[in-house]
């Protein structure tokens, strides 16, 4: 099994720099995915987790923006 390096930085550009925003969305997105929601990736991955992160790296989900 191959395991791709994503850099931190990528991932947190979807969450605002937040690095509990990225958990917390990592999270939500892998349990959805857990629980029967279809992936929005082509190729998903083996495992939810790694489906999410790979989500998250390609730009499909993100933290909405704090209204303010």
């Amino acid at each position: 099994m191959k395991n791709d390096y994503v850099p931190l930085e990528k991932l947190l550009e979807a969450s605002n720099g937040s690095i509990y925003k990225l958990t917390a969305l990592v999270a939500k997105r892998a349990r959805s995915i857990a629980e029967g929601e279809k992936p929005l990736i082509d190729k998903p991955k083996e495992k939810v987790i790694d489906t999410a992160l790979e989500e998250i790296k390609e730009g499909k989900i993100r933290v909405k923006k704090d209204k303010k």
